[in-house]
């Protein structure tokens, strides 16, 4: 079997050096196959195989196919040869046959390379050996692969490689694209749960016109006609609340979102979110939701709700519910309703080792107690709500206690995946936080350009009827259901560094 093994640069050079080479003499020849428009094709290497099963050994089908794809292998056996083509659906081989194909053609085909396109038509039959095969009797070279393919393209030492020519990591690894296909599915039964549940998918901007006052740091862009700096959007939450406003009750937005932040096996500078808000109903509504969708989406994809994630059995059948006072005292013994004072919170921070907020109030304490004792504790599907005011500036707070906000976020796997409101409808006490939040920020960054968003107060102060609100992350949520450990293993093309 033929097989492309490049040692080194020079070799690599010459093979590609051959390859145009052979470019070359099919164009003076009159073949050039890069004036090939099109190729009638007709049938897939999966279906074929599925569709003769039950074929005996050596037996014929009288079918004739006609398939195009990518010459995977290459085994030429003088006046007969066999190779491997690897379509839409799969790999199949084909017999090339002299007699059969004729002396010209033949002589074609034995000059081809692995990783060329070719066009194939011919019969279905199986070998003497079992496999399912098509017998040339036209062979076309439809497009000529100028590089040397890789003999291998995995491994932890082409990690980096691979993401950044995704295009060869896809020919090598064909269990690759079985990511990208549940990808796709994750997304075509979220759109459907949700369309069936009468949401309405809609388009926000995301060219902004200035930056908000949250902790997400923005891109900046500049749009040259109207001579003004524009930004990259961090959300798709604040256009979405319009739209409930103006009497869309049920709106969601897949969405594409830009941070200017760190990079990890979690995090991509872009990523996809989906938010979602529906009117007249509240933070317990969503979590209904979120349980209800994200069982649905195991059963379609993993088939069970016991699905397996980086060698732990999640049950997506179970999801645990605790307040975030309740999850503290239970993983750490602190009782948040012990402390008086903020002093009373810092004294037990600095006891308990927990590192101390920008701003120490007992609720932003709170929280890092939570980051420190729980977070890494909830491997199980569990929602934590009742979230502190303080890091919690647009969901609206509990009547029964008002340094609370009736928001919850969902963990798997010691990982955050969603997060939700009963949204703030009081354009005043919106406003207040909105400014204190700006000021907060310029306070730690004078420089920061945040500014407070008026536009959505004076959308509020038209009235938003109450309203449940969700945002999760669907690279997240790809990577639990097709068991992948880095966010780049679920982005076709992850932002990396150039080489240079």
């Amino acid at each position: 079997m033929e097989q492309n093994k490049p040692q080194t640069e020079q070799e690599l050079t010459q093979q590609a050096a051959v390859r145009r080479q052979k470019l070359a003499d099919l164009c003076e020849a009159g073949h050039n196959p890069f004036e090939i428009t099109k190729y009638a094709q007709d049938a897939y290497s999966a279906d074929l195989k599925n569709e003769f099963a039950d074929l005996p050994a050596e037996a014929e089908t009288g079918k004739i196919v006609s398939l195009a794809g990518r010459m995977m292998s290459k085994r030429i056996m003088g006046k007969a040869s066999f190779a491997h083509l690897r379509d839409q659906k799969g790999d199949i081989q084909i017999f090339v046959k002299r007699d059969l194909l004729g002396d010209e053609a033949y002589a074609a085909f034995k000059k081809l390379d692995i990783g060329d396109i070719i066009g194939v038509k011919g019969e279905v039959f199986r070998t003497k050996m079992g496999e399912i095969s098509v017998r040339i009797s036209e062979l076309t070279l439809l497009s000529k692969s100028l590089l040397p393919l890789p003999e291998k393209f995995h491994g932890l030492t082409d990690r980096e490689a691979r993401y950044r020519q995704r295009y060869v990591d896809l020919i090598m690894n064909p269990e690759v694209k079985d990511t990208f296909v549940k990808r796709s599915l994750i997304l075509k039964e979220i759109r459907a749960y949700l369309d069936e549940k009468g949401f309405l998918e809609v388009d926000t901007p995301i060219l902004t016109p200035f930056e908000i006052g949250a902790s997400a740091r923005p891109f900046y862009t500049h749009h040259n006609t109207l001579n003004m700096d524009m930004v990259l959007r961090i959300e798709t939450e604040l256009y979405l609340k319009r739209l409930i406003v103006g009497g869309m009750d049920r709106v969601y937005e897949v969405g594409r979102i830009f941070r200017n932040e760190g990079m990890d096996p979690k995090h991509n500078p872009e990523f996809t979110t989906i938010e979602l808000y529906q009117a007249f109903t509240d933070f317990h509504g969503m979590m209904d939701l979120v349980e209800e969708m994200y069982k649905r989406l195991a059963l379609k994809v993993c088939g069970s709700l016991e699905i397996t994630y980086q060698g732990k059995q999640i049950d997506m059948g179970h999801w645990e519910r605790l307040t975030m006072v309740e999850a503290v005292k239970k993983y750490s013994g602190v009782d948040f309703n012990d402390w008086k004072t903020d002093e009373d919170a810092i004294a037990a921070a600095k006891e308990h080792h927990v590192e101390l907020p920008e701003v120490p109030t007992k609720g932003a304490i709170l929280a890092e107690f939570f980051d420190a004792f729980v977070e890494d504790k909830l491997i199980q599907p569990t929602f934590i709500y009742d979230y502190p005011v303080e890091i919690s500036p647009l969901a609206k707070r509990k009547p029964t206690d008002p340094a609370f906000t009736e928001r919850f976020e969902y963990f798997i796997d010691c990982t955050e995946y969603g997060n939700a409101f009963s949204e703030l409808n009081d354009p005043i006490d919106q406003k207040a936080r909105f400014e204190r939040q700006v000021a907060e920020r310029k306070a730690i960054e004078p420089d920061c350009k945040a500014q407070v968003d008026y536009d959505y107060v004076s959308a509020l102060e038209y009235g938003l009827p109450p309203t449940g609100g969700l945002g999760f992350g669907v690279d997240r949520l790809v990577m639990l259901l097709t068991d992948s450990a880095s966010i780049r293993d679920v982005l076709l093309f992850p932002t990396m560094k150039p080489i240079d």
